[in-house]
């Protein structure tokens, strides 16, 4: 697949770019995308959840009433979670909720992620750029100039570039990154991705690394 190259300003700079089959021509495989997804959702979970059960309620453990002879149930301690204010039964532990995945398993999930916004022709590739300084006006100028105002977008750089990482942070539906730190769950939930030329030979070589 070829792409034309834009400059910040949205124009067409002549120059093209061809993609390279092995990520953005693959077929897309949904399960490890699933998968992939699922264990950074599950990262994000504190996890610090809990509950007093029986054990851990602060009540006397005194005998409520006598054994026998009252015509109701048994009934031994307040702590009991069939009393008002008693523990839980199973309660809420704090836990870690993430699990392993094999890297090539994730590198499938990015590469699979990134064909199918290729194929949806939602990739963008930008000549690389930087702003004079951190400016949120300036960034709004750029989605403007590419016709991508209110919508979801990813923008992935070669290296981290602090002015443009902070003239877009608090602009709404926006997201910046770098490729080497870029996520499936990320590329998934942009509408437009948008790519650099820096960006797109550090993918190419984290990616086609596992074969």
């Amino acid at each position: 697949m070829e792409l034309s190259i834009l400059n910040v300003k949205g124009e067409d700079t002549g120059k093209k770019v061809t993609l390279s089959e092995e990520i953005f021509g693959i077929e897309p495989n949904e399960h490890v995308v699933y998968l992939d997804v699922k264990q950074y959702l599950a990262n994000q979970r504190q996890g610090t959840h809990k509950a007093k059960e029986r054990g851990e309620v602060n009540y006397s453990t005194r005998k409520l009433k006598r054994q026998k002879g009252t015509g109701g149930a048994r009934a031994g301690s307040r702590r009991s979670p069939i009393m008002v204010g008693g523990g839980r039964i199973f309660g809420p532990r704090p836990r870690d909720y993430g699990f392993k995945i094999n890297k090539k398993t994730k590198v499938l999930a990015r590469k699979s992620v990134l064909a199918a916004k290729a194929q949806a022709n939602a990739v963008m590739i930008l000549e690389n750029f930087t702003f004079d300084a951190p400016k949120t006006k300036d960034y709004l100028q750029f989605l403007d100039a590419h016709s991508l105002t209110g919508k979801k977008t990813l923008l992935i750089l070669g290296e981290a570039d602090n002015n443009v990482y902070l003239s877009g942070r608090n602009i709404p539906k926006t997201k910046i990154t770098t490729a080497s730190q870029v996520n499936t769950y990320e590329l998934l939930h942009a509408d437009r991705l948008l790519i650099s030329e820096p960006a797109l030979i550090v993918l190419d070589n984290l990616l086609n690394r596992y074969q």
